[in-house]
């Protein structure tokens, strides 16, 4: 399929959104991937969370009066609907947004402070796509895509005209991947004004259509995804984003749901941002070595920040125990006096702090005056962890496997 998207329509959209956005901060984060001068674009402290308000705005300016007053229709499984819900109050325009059912309350309950008026579908975005479809037929309102319209690429491609502002010497970006529509806008401005910068792809490997669409050179989609990155759990990537992925993209790569979480807890505490899982699994790609970008000028989009508190303090306690700061031990005892304050001290010498006890007298695979004690406790990394159990065990205490 051809693309008729030019550098300059890009350029328009920058001047339509001239005023309606905020050009967000690039803050340096080096300490994420050491050894790599990299640059956070935070596009999470966007007007509406995200990115998504740019392509939404730019297109529905570009409609035309008649298509205006029968409104705008609009599917997401968020993101995206908070930008075409405001866009569309912007320019009073009736919006109605189609979600899936398992969209983030949080992210449900801003687009309908926006004005617009919710429909909730079972499934994910797929099914609330084609829901949309139906409605758009039956009402004649402007489909506003959330990603396979050229207008929508021009105004997410808006990202790197400000990045090459500011890092003019740019030698890599990092863009997560759901549709593809960001990463087309950027890539393609990116090759067009710097062809010597990497343009990196990022999924969740629950998600990863575009990868395999790319691996197999054929659009192909998914019977399903797995991810709490809501924002890029998409089964199958668009016509336009997929030819621009292939012509632009370097390389696109995958990341686990316990990676994003990761990165997620370590922008919290490191650079005192808050990220979605969509928007994170760039910065996991950079901390967890998936590319080549060792010393390179490197710039991650941190594409959106609207993650559900709920959801937030799961993803915070994955975090710890995936990157070791939180575990739990189970260590065979005799059941005899001393034992607990033995191990207590053990753990205690080694600077850890233990925040839950369990003790459990066996069953009948165990020694009958064999017990198990379960301690949680919080740990500084794996490291720190290993050195606690090689201790343990050179005292004789006999660890299980918690897996």
């Amino acid at each position: 399929m051809n693309t008729i998207l030019t550098l300059d329509r890009i350029y328009q959209a920058a001047h339509n959104l001239n005023g309606v956005i905020r050009e967000t901060e690039i803050v340096p984060a080096h300490l994420l991937a050491p050894g790599t001068p990299l640059y956070l674009k935070t596009e999470n402290l966007q007007i509406t969370g995200s990115f998504k308000i740019r392509g939404s705005h730019f297109k529905i300016s570009t409609l035309s009066d008649q298509e205006k007053s029968k409104g705008v229709i609009a599917c997401s499984a968020g993101n995206h609907a908070q930008g075409v819900a405001l866009a569309a109050a912007k320019n009073h325009i009736q919006s109605t947004i189609f979600l899936p059912s398992t969209a983030p309350i949080s992210k449900i309950e801003a687009t309908r402070s926006y004005g617009a008026e919710i429909k909730l579908i079972d499934g994910v975005y797929d099914d609330a796509y084609q829901a949309a479809l139906l409605y758009q037929k039956e009402t004649g309102g402007a489909f506003i895509h959330p990603f396979d319209d050229q207008d929508v690429i021009a105004g997410q491609g808006t990202i790197a005209l400000e990045i090459l502002k500011e890092l003019p010497d740019l030698e890599a970006v990092i863009v997560p991947i759901g549709g593809g529509g960001l990463i087309s806008g950027i890539a393609f401005a990116m090759k067009t004004l710097h062809p010597t910068c990497k343009v990196y792809g990022v999924q969740a490997i629950g998600a990863d259509s575009m990868c395999r669409s790319l691996a197999d050179h054929n659009r192909c989609g998914l019977s399903s995804v797995a991810t709490f990155a809501d924002g890029i759990a998409v089964k199958m990537p668009g016509e336009l984003t997929y030819d621009l992925c292939d012509q632009y993209v370097d390389d696109i790569i995958t990341v686990s749901d316990d990676e994003t979480a990761t990165a997620i807890l370590t922008l919290m505490e490191q650079q005192k941002l808050v990220a979605e899982g969509a928007g994170a699994v760039s910065i996991a790609a950079a901390m967890f070595d998936k590319l080549p970008i060792k010393g390179k000028k490197t710039c991650a989009i941190l594409s959106g920040g609207n993650i559900d508190v709920n959801i937030l303090s799961r993803v915070i306690n994955r975090g710890l125990l995936t990157s070791g700061r939180l575990t739990d031990l189970t260590i065979e005892l005799l059941d005899k006096p001393g034992q607990l304050r033995q191990v207590s001290a053990i753990i205690a010498d080694h600077g850890a702090n233990v925040v839950r006890v369990h003790h459990d007298p066996g069953g009948e695979n165990t020694d009958i005056n064999g017990c198990n004690l379960r301690v949680s406790m919080e740990t500084r990394n794996h490291k720190h962890l290993q050195e606690i159990k090689d201790a343990l065990s050179s005292e004789g205490f006999i660890l299980q496997d918690n897996k």
